[in-house]
């Protein structure tokens, strides 16, 4: 299994996220307890019954920005997530719980997972027993059914939610109240402290503007809306949880809002298992993430052994250390939803730049074939990567050239001939590259803020912790288009001719 910050291969609108054991409630964002326990950051309060057992839950209760979370010391000791963990068949490990203060006063300290002892690359930091994790298999109560769900229905991310939020309506009652009381506590901000954007205002998620992040983040919430309207389905379907709850109907007991939250909290902590069945894919794991840091350099994952999932650590750890795991080959926008951070030396950081043949071309179908046979499509994604933008302007250059081409001869020379396509001419090749720099620029002048004054927002010690994450993956953005933009400049510079105009081009390609 590995720790994945998004859903590889999964149906959810989400990346690879991590899932808790059991049916804990999710994060702060899940805040639902019906016992109205200091040891939740809200409650539900009982709106109507539709019959004994049904409760219909106040969005404008649920929400816990802006509350002071109180917890007594005495319920504290008494719901130790660690001490749970052992009294339920965790055995001995070698890590421990510490805390780090918030960004906000407002809310408690994030706990993170660090070496009780000093740790040397391959030694087993803890083994957590089957019993303690949570996967689809054990909510849905049957594997068949998890997988019809998740294929035809919702993501996994979805049922999970679903099952969290049913679960923490039991408050102490549950087994899983110090794992839920955990996810509370952590409010699905991560290591850093901030929430991912799908639970920002409309101003603040103004801070990405001329980001395509910004668009991804509204694309991935009317995703998470269609999924709430599934939600009776599973209700439906899952006869576990049908027997368990079977007056409660979930859009009836959740608003849209919390089920949001708890979608959200789960898609921070969920970790994706390889080499196990599609109902155990995704877990919910203690001691796993948020509790576990990421990191995109880091290769130790949450790997499924025996009746057990551990963690074998890469690298050495002196006692008290935070301990770090991987989180997949993620770019700093996906990072940024999931998980509410941005990695400044990531080196699976990307932008997308995509390129299309002009469907109006008389001579669109020839070039589509052409393209094939070079292993790209008509519509065509390329990857710029943070460090290797000449590669990609590289890459893109043989598929613009393609589309440039207008002369019957010069395409049927094109087609007879094999490879990539080579420069047919200098105002040809001024074109393309013309093409490419104006449409960097464009992307550039996109942004609100240039790079000089991001440098200077982000020198400010007291930066809103939402607007420095936003401004740190600008920043980083516009690093790789300005690296994009160098690249096909110097290209231009060593044209033979500077001075011949770039040939006409009336079904150029397109460039978004």
């Amino acid at each position: 299994m590995e720790v994945s910050c998004s859903l590889h291969g999964s149906k959810c609108i989400s990346p690879p996220i991590r899932c808790l054991p059991h049916p804990l409630s999710v994060t702060s964002a899940i805040s639902i307890s019906l016992n109205k326990s200091p040891n939740f950051c809200s409650s539900f309060r009982l709106i109507r019954r539709r019959n004994p057992f049904s409760v219909r839950v106040s969005s404008s209760d649920t929400l816990v920005a802006g509350s002071r979370e109180v917890v007594s010391k005495r319920d504290e000791e008494a719901g130790d997530l660690k001490s749970w963990m052992h009294k339920n068949g965790l055995p001995p490990c070698k890590v421990v719980l510490k805390e780090r203060p918030s960004h906000d006063e407002k809310h408690r300290p994030i706990h993170y997972v660090a070496a009780s002892e000093d740790l040397r690359a391959g030694d087993v930091a803890f083994s957590v027993p089957n019993s303690l994790v949570v996967t689809l298999e054990r909510v849905l109560g049957n594997e068949i059914i998890a997988e019809l769900l998740t294929t035809n229905k919702l993501s996994e991310l979805a049922c999970l939610a679903l099952y969290l939020m049913y679960e923490k309506k039991q408050g102490k009652k549950s087994f899983w109240y110090p794992y839920i009381r955990e996810l509370d506590r952590q409010r699905g901000r991560g290591q850093l402290a901030v929430e991912s954007p799908l639970l920002w205002s409309e101003s603040e998620l103004a801070y990405l503007t001329g980001s395509p992040t910004k668009a991804e983040v509204l694309e991935r919430a009317e995703g998470i809306k269609r999924e709430y309207n599934e939600l009776d389905t599973v209700w439906f379907m899952a006869g576990s949880l049908f027997q368990q709850y079977p007056y409660d109907i979930p859009t009836e007991a959740f608003p849209f809002e919390i089920f949001k939250q708890a979608f959200v909290a789960v898609q921070s902590c969920v970790v994706h298992l390889q080499k196990v069945s599609l109902a155990r894919r995704f877990a919910l794991v203690p001691l796993g993430p948020p509790l576990l840091a990421y990191s995109s350099n880091c290769k130790a994952m949450l790997t499924p052994v025996d009746d057990a999932v551990e963690l074998v650590v890469d690298r050495t750890y002196k006692a008290r250390e935070s301990i770090v795991v991987w989180c997949g080959p993620q770019p700093n926008s996906k990072l940024l939803i999931n998980y509410g951070f941005i990695d400044e030396d990531n080196p699976y950081d990307r932008l997308v730049v995509e390129a299309s043949l002009n469907t109006e071309d008389p001579q669109y179908q020839d070039k589509r074939m052409v393209a094939q046979r070079n292993g790209k499509l008509s519509v065509q994604v390329f990857h710029v990567y943070a460090g290797r933008e000449k590669e990609a302007i590289a890459e893109m250059l043989p598929y613009l050239r393609l589309g440039y081409v207008s002369d019957t001869s010069e395409m049927q020379s094109v087609i007879s001939s094999q490879g990539p396509i080579c420069p047919v001419s200098p105002c040809m090749e001024r074109a393309v590259l013309d093409q490419l720099a104006e449409y960097f620029k464009a992307r550039l002048a996109g942004y609100p803020t240039t790079s000089s004054e991001d440098e200077s927002l982000l020198a400010d010690s007291n930066l809103n912790p939402k607007k420095r994450v936003a401004t740190q993956l600008v920043r980083l953005e516009k690093k790789m288009i300005n690296a994009c933009l160098q690249a096909t400049v110097d290209l231009i510079t060593q044209l033979p001719d500077l001075t011949i105009s770039p040939c006409p081009a009336p079904y150029a390609p397109l460039l978004k």
